[in-house]
């Protein structure tokens, strides 16, 4: 995704609502050194500067060789469906919070793209779990962290068949039945239990949330295995819900089918090793019993002032700087 020749256009795809100007701005600025075109989807025309050119939503992915997605976890995995059919490197920009597959601040963005542009990165191959439900279409099909099939409404449960390669392998009955690939696996996997997977292993998991009857255990499978779910005669409606997007619904007698499609995006990686050990300490904090804000209480009274008198110290300076400009 260096902006050589091969590298003609850059695509953004913005958080629907958080405030990227900033980094839209960062990126312009990089395109003036470099011959590239940076290109946006039609329905964010109102969002984006007028030196941004945009295309129809439909022929953005075609247009494009490497996308940058500002936002969290959630607007990179976006940016990552848009790539299935055409695989292109991803850049992530964490305007978000917390952040598992986005790397760069929106700070360190200028010194990325100059690491883009002298080539100094690598490329992350990303696995995607592809769904299909025979006579329900559902809404999206392809899930980078993965697809939940959840109870509708507050009463019943989800009471499905586990099928692996076209044999029986059990049932469950839970309030929720989670398939994820190794990226999901430190997602709602992990909060129900689940383990967490090796970036680089060819495998999924299935995981069933609060289970009350039938496989109580994690299942993981090989990227080979065939998996499909139907729905039992006494399951509550069943809500699919693909990376976090409410799918479509599943009635007793529905089947869905679901395969590991492997090496289905490219995330740019600028410092791998430094990204998987914040990564670690992420899901570390996740696991201790107090909330972020209770965090700071076992930071000791003066080092919390210190470390509060000097962000004021350089709020200050860079007000007079702008003072003086």
């Amino acid at each position: 995704m260096s902006f050589g020749p091969q590298v003609r256009a850059v695509g953004l795809v913005l958080h629907p609502t958080k405030p990227v100007g900033g980094s839209v701005e960062a990126v312009l600025a990089a395109s003036h050194r470099h011959p590239v075109r940076v290109l946006a989807r039609e329905s964010d025309r109102q969002r984006v500067p007028a030196e941004v050119e945009t295309v129809p939503d439909a022929r953005f992915a075609a247009s494009v060789d490497g996308l940058i997605a500002l936002g969290g976890d959630g607007t990179m995995l976006g940016a990552m469906r848009l790539t299935i059919e055409r695989p292109v490197p991803v850049l992530g920009v964490n305007h978000g919070n917390l952040g598992f597959l986005v790397e760069v601040t929106p700070g360190e963005l200028p010194s990325a793209l100059a690491r883009l542009a002298a080539g100094d990165f690598t490329i992350e191959p990303h696995a995607c779990l592809e769904a299909g439900a025979g006579r329900v279409e559902l809404a999206t099909r392809f899930g980078f962290n993965d697809v939940v099939l959840a109870r509708e409404g507050r009463s019943g449960g989800v009471s499905v068949d586990l099928w692996v390669n076209d044999v029986r392998y059990g049932y469950y009955r839970a309030d929720a039945v989670v398939i994820a690939t190794p990226t999901g696996s430190t997602a709602y996997n992990y909060a129900a239990g689940g383990p967490i997977l090796s970036p680089s292993s060819d495998a999924l998991v299935v995981t069933p949330v609060a289970p009350m009857a039938g496989i109580s255990r994690t299942v993981v499978l090989g990227a080979q295995d065939r998996i499909a779910l139907t729905v039992a005669t006494d399951s509550a409606p069943i809500a699919v819900d693909v990376d976090g997007t409410a799918s479509g619904t599943l009635e007793p007698g529905d089947r869905v089918a679901i395969a590991l499609r492997q090496r289905s995006a490219q995330v740019v990686r600028l410092a791998a090793s430094e990204h998987a050990s914040r990564s670690r300490i992420k899901l570390s904090l996740l696991d201790l019993p107090l909330r972020p804000d209770q965090l700071l209480e076992l930071i000791p009274p003066e080092l919390r002032q210190r470390a509060a008198d000097g962000a004021m110290g350089r709020a200050g300076g860079t007000a007079a700087q702008d003072a003086g400009t």
